[in-house]
């Protein structure tokens, strides 16, 4: 059903493998009855724990065409996780290239989750292995995804989506995009989340165009970044504003100037950082794209006419209808809630048919963010001039005795500053106001003396109310598996340490 829209090629950029359509039909085929000769019914379950490989791209059709749910794993969990997600999921099958380690396959195998070792993939691939064609299970209303975004060690939250609400996604983006741009598409995304596998990945890769699939977040291709845009003449990639942090200031700029358009989503981009982007690519278009998983990711960007980058500008929706609702209570129908008017600020609802079947086996939590079809994004925002605004997630809010400190506003200015890398502003407790501001910084030169000038820097930019009272400076940011940013774990991980800023002294108390 998928092949015959003539996927693009499967091209690994590091380790030079090709595959045509005539390789990835066998490769497919053979896949497909593999699985069938192995018991695989509709409607199973499958863990695949090798992302970001051409292998995993073939297999999850092979899924789909019998009529499977795609699971797709972290690589880097620990057995543990692995563990919490089989418990929330049940899967049928649990697919590996190389062998689990032994407890992840005994505690998979008490579960009642079948190990398969995928077949290694070769030219002579055999049709099939029986010879026997095995027909097509796949159906709409299928589920087809489900996408762990948390709780991998507490209460896991699987998004799950069916054949229909992703069709919906790629249709609107078909529509509101075109094809061309995508023509040579590069993934440095994780493919077990929605960014990087929905839009970055099957998007062009299902429409016909050629998808190079590398390793994600890997900082020595970082480095490479130009040569490789370049050796491959990538046309499109998608992308987080950690990637630039880092490749802006290690990576040559490409020279041959064949990039048509770069997409940065999952974090907010400020206006300094996008002009950065657009300057280092010479690409045509740097498009802010705004992205949940729940929503099939990508939703909406600023795919408008002569614009200037600001902070907060996403621009104007892909396949959905926005809201700026003055509540968050999905138990008032968002059609009779109160709407704010243009410029204010308020919860940002979307209306789009590619939103989630809803959470697995978690009505609880559905019910929180979806009412009558619309759904919650739990982000701050307002629109003007026809065009959406993002200031910020109403959970990262830090509430300074009543008055609101949005973290992205203190990110997009400490970013500014020519020695900050990589930065996270998050609450602290304070015993006078609640809740106070404090931020992590990556520097390039860490001393304290750098420290003090990028303070005094932030100082001269930023309302006092939202100056940070304590400065910590780290190697790195913590991030999630998706390479997010959590503020709340990044807040864990600064608490134990004593701030730069205001500094310790003799007693090791902050001075």
């Amino acid at each position: 059903m998928f092949l015959n829209a003539q996927v693009g090629r499967l091209i690994d950029p590091i380790g030079g493998r090709r595959w045509n359509h005539d390789q990835i039909r066998s490769e497919f085929s053979y896949r497909v009855c593999f699985l069938a000769e192995h018991g695989f019914c509709t409607g199973d379950r499958v863990f695949l724990h090798y992302g970001n490989t051409l292998e995993f791209f073939v297999d999850l059709l092979a899924i789909w065409y019998l009529g499977g749910c795609a699971i797709p794993i972290d690589p880097r969990l620990t057995h543990f996780e692995i563990d919490t997600l089989a418990q929330a999921a049940s899967p049928r099958f649990s697919l590996w290239i190389d062998a689990p380690h032994g407890d992840t396959a005994a505690s998979l195998s008490v579960r009642g989750t079948q190990i398969l070792k995928m077949p290694e993939a070769g030219a002579d691939t055999p049709a099939a292995p029986s010879g026997v064609a095995v027909p097509s299970q796949l159906s709409l209303e299928q589920d087809a995804l489900i996408l762990f975004t948390s709780g991998t060690t507490g209460q896991p939250k699987g998004v799950v989506h069916t054949h229909r609400s992703l069709r919906a996604r790629w249709m609107a983006l078909r529509q509101s995009l075109g094809t061309r741009v995508f023509e040579r598409s590069l993934c440095l995304l994780p493919t077990h989340f929605g960014h990087g596998l929905i839009c970055n990945s099957l998007f062009p890769w299902l429409t016909g165009r050629d998808l190079y699939v590398a390793p994600p977040f890997r900082a020595d291709l970082l480095l490479q970044l130009g040569a490789l845009l370049d050796e491959h003449e990538i046309t499109f990639m998608s992308s987080v504003p950690s990637v630039w942090r880092l490749a802006l200031k290690t990576a040559r700029p490409p020279q041959k100037r064949t990039l048509r358009s770069v997409f940065c989503g999952s974090a907010p981009l400020s206006a300094h950082l996008w002009r950065e982007i657009a300057k280092w690519t010479s690409a045509k278009a740097v498009i802010n794209s705004y992205g949940i998983t729940e929503t099939g990711s990508w939703v909406a960007g600023t795919t408008i006419p002569k614009f200037t980058p600001e902070d907060g500008l996403i621009g104007v929706p892909w396949g959905a209808t926005v809201k700026i609702l003055k509540t968050s209570d999905t138990e008032t129908p968002p059609a009779f809630a109160e709407e704010c008017d243009a410029g204010e600020e308020g919860f940002v609802w979307l209306n789009t048919p590619a939103l989630m079947k809803g959470y697995l086996d978690r009505d609880d939590l559905t019910k929180k963010v979806v009412s009558q079809g619309w759904f919650m994004t739990g982000d701050i925002g307002t629109i003007r001039n026809d065009r959406l605004y993002l200031c910020g997630r109403a959970r990262e809010e830090i509430n300074k005795g009543g008055m609101k400190v949005h973290p992205g506003d203190v990110d997009a200015v400490v970013e500014r500053f020519a020695a900050t890398r990589d930065v996270c502003t998050f609450a602290v407790d304070d015993q006078l106001y609640g809740q106070n501001v404090a931020v992590a910084v990556v520097l390039d030169d860490p001393s304290p003396a750098a420290l003090t000038e990028l303070q005094g820097w932030v100082r001269e930019r930023v309302a006092d109310h939202k100056v940070p009272v304590r400065w910590y400076v780290l190697d790195s940011i913590p991030r999630t598996s998706r390479g997010k940013v959590n503020r709340d774990d990044v807040a864990r991980h600064c608490a134990p340490r004593q701030p730069d800023l205001p500094r310790p002294n003799a007693t090791g108390n902050a001075a």
